[in-house]
């Protein structure tokens, strides 16, 4: 299912819902209406079904922001329990990317994540700093390896999006084969240890160095 802008909405900070309402009737009641000749009466007709219409819109732009509220709360919460790995292995996949996407606002990226219904439906969460891209795929296995075939179609996503860099992540570990194509590229691997260290420095707050900067040949001291 193709996402809509309601969907994108129920994932943005809460303020972007009254945001897209000013702006939704601020342009279907004032700007467009404004443009369209007063002489006609076809037009005239045209702007006062906008001006009805504009309250409609900004009240439908509306209805995210409650959903935004609340999910900002238990995210928030859940970044303030989760202490261990075991903690990120009981999380459902949805609730650990956006544990993970919560870490990297953290860290003080500005973060969209997938907003569609299902696991590994695209760009988990796309990062962006200081104007360059940063991609990022969440691997919530459990019990398995993440192979290279993952780092390998990242990378691949990576170059047709003019991204910058890229990062997977798993509470789990990563193949030797995984490490081995994604040193010297800039490609991040984390596993589970690494990101417990990433969520130890968000839940700080500390103004720290941004983990895009951290290559996959790094270890877990470097991290931190």
């Amino acid at each position: 299912r193709k996402s809509t802008i309601l969907d994108d909405l129920a994932v943005m900070p809460w303020w972007c819902s009254p945001l897209a309402a000013a702006a939704a009737y601020f342009v279907i009641a004032l700007v467009v209406p404004a443009l369209l000749p007063t002489d006609r009466p076809t037009f005239s007709g045209i702007a006062d079904a906008l001006s009805t219409l504009a309250p409609i819109a900004a009240a439908v732009l509306l209805l995210p922001m409650p959903f935004a509220l609340v999910r900002s709360f238990k995210i928030g919460r859940r970044v303030a329990t989760t202490t261990k790995v075991a903690d990120m292995q009981a999380l459902s996949w949805k609730e650990f990317e956006e544990l993970v996407a919560e870490v990297y606002r953290r860290w003080g990226y500005h973060v969209r994540e997938n907003s569609r219904g299902g696991p590994d439906g695209g760009g988990d969460v796309v990062c962006v700093k200081d104007g360059r891209l940063h991609l990022v795929q969440c691997k919530h296995w459990r019990a398995q390896k993440v192979g290279v075939n993952v780092v390998r179609e990242l990378f691949g996503v990576m170059t047709a999006e003019r991204a910058t860099s890229a990062t997977v992540l798993t509470s789990g570990i990563f193949t030797q084969e995984a490490k081995n194509f994604a040193h010297g590229k800039p490609i991040d691997l984390i596993e589970g240890a690494q990101l417990q260290c990433m969520l130890e420095i968000a839940q700080k707050k500390e103004a720290v160095r941004s983990p895009a900067g951290t290559r996959s040949e790094k270890t877990d001291g470097d991290l931190c």
